[in-house]
């Protein structure tokens, strides 16, 4: 997961600098691609932190089974008391 987002991140900062600086014809100084190439990361680092802590929405129609399946379950496992005796 992390090497597609990885990828993303330069494959977005490569289309930045062909578009804007002129890459590969002309190069920006080493400081300033290295600044780039940094903020990249940074912003790939950033992103993996945010899908961590996705909140997974849940699907109605699973809630509602899994509820009906419960339900079913405890009408049907009664405990039997058979310490009557007689």
């Amino acid at each position: 997961m992390s090497s597609t987002t990885d990828s993303d991140s330069m494959r977005d900062l490569l289309r930045w600098l062909v578009q804007y600086a002129g890459f590969p014809a002309r190069r920006l100084p080493a400081k300033a691609e290295a600044v780039l190439c940094v903020a990249a990361l940074a912003a790939t680092e950033e992103e993996q932190e945010r899908q961590r802590f996705l909140i997974q929405r849940r699907d109605p129609a699973q809630t509602s089974a899994l509820r009906q399946h419960g339900l079913r379950r405890s009408q049907v496992h009664f405990k039997c008391d058979n310490s009557a005796k007689v």
